[in-house]
């Protein structure tokens, strides 16, 4: 997508659920392909449960990444991207750098704001995200 320059892993796919059969040749395609440093489960469905916390539709609106003779990838939309990164972000202190590279508007971040506050009932949750985003807002020269 161009948004980032660092190399992957791994690709986290949300649907469908991968076969065992295609789990198995992907290990021993990262096994037999050491150049391309994956990781042994380099494609896993690992980040599935977010399936149930993404707006509905979100299927509808992901993108063709890649489409090669045996395998197409979808990405989510960017707002969907943008959005699971966030919360990534504010749980785990994950993808602080890929925030910052998809360079999100004010309006994006304001919309995902809502979503990210209502993924975590945890009474600190709603500080934490605020200061995160507030930290992602200032590193973006929004202020604060």
């Amino acid at each position: 997508m161009g948004i980032i320059s660092r190399e992957t892993r791994d690709v986290d796919c949300l649907d469908p659920q991968i076969p065992d059969d295609i789990l198995v040749a992907a290990e021993h395609f990262s096994n037999e392909n050491t150049k391309f440093n994956l990781a042994k489960k380099w494609i896993n469905n690992g980040p599935d449960s977010l399936k149930k916390d993404l707006d509905s539709g979100w299927y509808l609106r992901t993108q063709v990444i890649f489409n090669g003779r045996a395998i197409l990838f979808r990405t989510l939309s960017r707002i969907d991207l943008l959005k699971s990164k966030l919360f990534a972000y504010c749980d785990r202190d994950l993808d602080f750098q890929d925030c910052l590279k998809m360079k999100p508007r004010i309006e994006e971040l304001n919309e995902c704001y809502k979503w990210v506050a209502e993924r975590d009932g945890n009474p600190g949750w709603l500080k934490n995200v605020e200061n995160h985003f507030n930290q992602i807002k200032k590193e973006l020269g929004y202020g604060k």
